[in-house]
């Protein structure tokens, strides 16, 4: 009996000392096993599988020109490789660089002053996923070349592009033939109804499955990615819309009276057509686009918030100015801004919806009486031009800009978060008051 005891205590550690075995760890093979041992571990091969590393984009370092008004070479310095397309617009002459979406920590300025055949650049996010640079040519000019380097010699990655100088007949055959200036017109006639809209829009545009009686408000803070908008004291313009234009959203779907969409909620590029299509597409009671203003030092100074109405003729300079400007973004987006159809262009002169337009003015003054309340207005807060972003036919729209971040006490409060919510709060009251009258005179929104 006590062999047998003994026999079966020996036994079961030999046992327990095998499942240790196979439950440990092994520790690989040893360099003379080869990788056929290797192969023939499973378990190795299972612990070895770690959790994958969360997505990180590609970096930008530097970029910088060099050459001269007949060749000129753009270097951007990058920590990895990376897929690109480049493709010239005209009028004006433009080379637009589409990428893989890409984190840019440069020199502040950077591609504010040019060189040779480059007049500036410019680069940011136009879409999640994907990032451009646009160059402004100082004129018609090709890309002789493009390539990316892999790093050597110390040396980073690099995207390098280089220019040509070439004539006006040169750089329009070049073009996409739905690019050329000689073509646009017959294009556009042709696919008047056959808009794209970009991924960042697309969820925006989706109308909901349920029906949904509340009025609709749209909420478009201006500029974003590649579009920085104004800037002053470190602070873009395009960061501190957004900031109030989520404020804002906030605000009023805390009421539970309203929906609401933003055209944007992240620093991306959405260009003005785009924005527009958000309010019309989803039959938007209202549309109120969000921006800062700046004005030039040559010209003094001014301060305070303006509320702007859509007129085909500026209600003064300051008005003509300041729409030109804003009309440009889409521009530095290298977005093509003459493919609108003529008739689609008369109907947004014309205001064809004389409704519209009384609508749009009284949200504007209801706007300025509350606001008045809580920020400081400009001498002049009520005006009219002719914004593009202001141009949907057949919804209400206004453009507020908040203050100039050229102006050092506008600046404070942009920054201020106790006078956003304070803003905020009186532009949620005028609409309130907007939406009270409407349905009292003209029946219930669309």
């Amino acid at each position: 009996m006590a062999n047998r005891a003994n026999h079966l205590v020996l036994l079961g550690c030999g046992l327990l000392c095998a499942a240790a075995l196979v439950c440990a760890e092994p520790t690989g093979p040893s360099a003379a096993e080869g990788p056929k041992a290797a192969a023939a571990t499973p378990i190795k091969v299972a612990a070895e599988a770690a959790p994958a590393a969360t997505p990180s984009f590609p970096i930008a370092s530097d970029a910088r020109l060099a050459g001269d008004g007949k060749q000129t070479r753009f270097i951007l310095d990058l920590d990895r490789k990376i897929e690109f397309r480049a493709f010239p617009l005209a009028d004006p002459y433009r080379v637009v660089v589409d990428v893989p979406q890409v984190t840019f920590q440069l020199a502040a300025g950077t591609g504010a002053a040019g060189r040779g055949l480059v007049k500036a650049f410019r680069y940011g996010l136009v879409m999640p996923g994907g990032s451009r640079i646009v160059f402004d040519l100082t004129g018609p000019a090709k890309v002789a070349n493009s390539y990316v380097l892999d790093a050597a010699n110390g040396q980073p990655p690099r995207l390098v592009l280089e220019f040509e100088e070439v004539d006006r007949t040169a750089f329009v055959q070049s073009l996409a033939p739905e690019n050329r200036p000689d073509l646009k017109r017959a294009i556009s006639d042709t696919n008047a109804n056959a808009a794209v809209v970009p991924p960042a829009t697309t969820a925006a545009l989706t109308p909901a499955a349920i029906p949904d009686a509340r009025p609709l408000i749209v909420i478009d803070p201006g500029h974003g990615g590649i579009d920085n908008g104004t800037q002053s004291g470190g602070e873009m313009e395009k960061t501190l819309v957004l900031g109030f234009g989520l404020a804002l959203r906030d605000r009023i779907e805390k009421s539970g009276k309203y929906r609401v969409v933003m055209t944007r909620t992240d620093d991306t590029f959405i260009p003005l057509n785009d924005r527009v299509k958000v309010a019309r597409t989803q039959s938007a009671a209202l549309f109120v686009s969000i921006h800062a203003d700046a004005l030039p030092r040559r010209e003094g100074d001014a301060q305070g918030a303006t509320i702007y109405t859509l007129s085909d003729k500026a209600s003064d300079a300051e008005a003509e100015r300041l729409a030109d400007a804003e009309n440009k973004a889409d521009s530095i987006g290298g977005v093509n801004l003459t493919d609108e159809p003529t008739e689609v262009a008369d109907i947004l002169i014309d205001l064809a919806q004389r409704e519209t337009k009384t609508f749009s003015n009284r949200f504007a003054h209801l706007l300025m009486t509350e606001m008045k309340t809580t920020a400081r207005m400009h001498k002049n807060p009520l005006k009219s031009a002719g914004f593009r972003v202001l141009k949907a036919p057949d919804v209400p729209s206004v453009l507020v800009e908040l203050g100039y971040v050229s102006n050092k006490d506008d600046l404070e409060h942009l920054v201020s978060e106790s006078w956003r919510n304070k803003t905020v709060g009186s532009m949620a009251q005028a609409i309130d008051a907007f939406f009270a009258k409407r349905l009292a005179t003209a029946g219930p929104a669309k």
